[in-house]
């Protein structure tokens, strides 16, 4: 195969950026075809793209486009059943996080996957592809920091976008899991194993109306791991600087902090007000790219016929402790994790 012929199911915040990646920034791809229920991504798709073969039906594109590979960027409740009629189908399978938010569904994704060895199947957890998480990952296998045993991850949406974080936020799975399973997923990563248990907390102090469709503002949680290892979750909607991603991985020799400060470049602004330095604005522009990298590896993937390092198997991980963290601040008790 010489060029990967893909059609992407999505255009919102992020599909608009795997759209652009994929028309005009990675080699060895076409964006062939865009499925979307909005009609004014659909106008997008033809104007900016030049798309013929656009589709409100994802099966409809699935079965008719004249595609290698499908992109899912759609709603998060979505994606499982998505991502089985793709691999049926005979698709290669990209797919934003999380892949599903049901257990069950994330068992016969892992039997679809297994049925189509010779498809890639692959999940959009950039932040494994960002320089410094990617540089953190290899100075603790080469030992630098001894045996890791405590990941602490923050993740918090800047408050300026709270109006649109409240619109999307109606239709989402929930704080934990749409905005937590990136920084579970870290957890897990860099501390080599599941999630066994978990106690969760959270509320909202800021902005009320996200319990008036039983969401929250702000969450905390503590993992334990299935090799005894700890993980420390905080997430939320309302970093007044900007959006605040930090990670810092603990280990007995030593740690690594990542963006302890969430500046938006090296330079310092001196005056009255003392010492300013400004903060990234959202997680497009912290991650853009992660995002440019991530889907690159896919497409790579396909064309040298090889699998990337994310299984299957981490994706339902992810889901099963997402779920439980959930469960968790619901009921205000400490969760088993099962898989």
């Amino acid at each position: 195969m010489s060029k990967v012929k893909v059609g992407i199911a999505g255009l919102g915040r992020i599909g608009i950026i795997h759209a652009r990646h994929l028309a005009s920034s990675i080699q060895g791809c076409e964006l062939a075809a865009v499925c979307s229920i909005n009609e004014a991504e659909l106008e997008t798709a033809k104007r900016e793209f030049g798309i013929e073969h656009v589709y409100r039906d994802y099966s409809e594109m699935i079965d008719r486009a004249p595609i290698d590979a499908v992109v899912i960027a759609t709603s998060t409740p979505l994606h499982g059943s998505q991502i089985e009629i793709a691999l049926q189908a005979g698709k290669h399978v990209f797919t934003e996080k999380p892949m599903s938010v049901d257990i069950e569904e994330c068992k016969r994704i892992e039997r679809c996957v297994e049925n189509n060895p010779d498809k890639v199947f692959m999940i959009g957890f950039m932040r494994r592809y960002d320089e410094s998480y990617a540089y953190a990952k290899k100075k603790i296998k080469d030992g630098a920091i001894g045996r890791p045993y405590l990941v602490k991850a923050t993740g918090i949406d800047p408050a300026r976008t709270i109006q649109t974080v409240l619109k999307y936020a109606r239709t989402s799975a929930g704080l934990f899991v749409s905005m937590g399973v990136h920084d579970i997923d870290l957890i897990q990563w860099f501390l080599e194993s599941r999630a066994s248990k978990v106690y969760a907390v959270g509320g909202n102090f800021a902005y009320p109306q996200f319990g008036e469709f039983g969401d929250i503002e702000v969450g905390c949680a503590l993992y334990e791991m299935e090799n005894g290892t700890m993980g420390i979750l905080h997430t939320g909607r309302t970093a007044v600087h900007g959006y605040h991603i930090e990670t810092e991985i603990i280990g007995t020799e030593g740690s690594i902090r990542i963006s302890p400060v969430p500046q938006k470049n090296l330079a310092m602004l001196y005056n009255k007000d003392g010492v300013l330095v400004e903060c990234v604005e959202d997680f497009r522009e912290r991650f853009m790219k992660a995002y440019y990298a991530e889907l690159k590896e896919f497409i790579d993937c396909i064309l040298e016929d090889r699998k990337p390092d994310m299984t299957v198997y981490e994706g339902t991980a992810c889901t099963a402790a997402v779920l439980a963290t959930a469960k968790a601040f619901k009921e205000k008790s400490l969760v088993e994790i099962t898989y």
